[in-house]
């Protein structure tokens, strides 16, 4: 089993910047790929952001990094606006995909609101 806990979510203002962290544990979590996936009221849920491509809707504002040592991966979130507002999930796969069907392990996911 793989664990992930999604932190640093928020309520911020629109051109705002956020990171949210996902750190992942158990055993092999090196070797799995973390995707980022969202969730707005209404709508069905939607990639993000991985470590070599993110969605058009975010790409140039949205990256994902990671630190090793730590076994976070981060979602650095630049240039926020009201239509980012939703549930952020981090997810792991054992291959790199925009499908969240080939994601088996999700965190609990993290509020974030943006206002305008």
């Amino acid at each position: 089993q793989v664990q992930l806990v999604e932190s640093g979510g928020g309520m911020v203002q629109a051109g705002d910047s956020l990171r949210l962290s996902c750190v992942v544990s158990g055993h092999s979590s090196s070797h799995y790929a973390i995707g980022w996936f969202r969730q707005a009221p209404g709508k069905e849920r939607e990639f993000v952001s991985h470590d070599i491509s993110a969605a058009d809707s975010v790409k140039g504002r949205f990256a994902t990094s990671r630190d090793t040592a730590k076994n976070t991966v981060y979602l650095q979130m630049m240039s926020l606006k009201p239509e980012d507002t939703a549930v952020y999930y981090c997810a792991a796969s054992d291959r790199i995909s925009i499908r969240p069907d080939d994601y088996h392990y999700w965190g609990q996911g993290t509020q974030v609101t943006v206002s305008s």
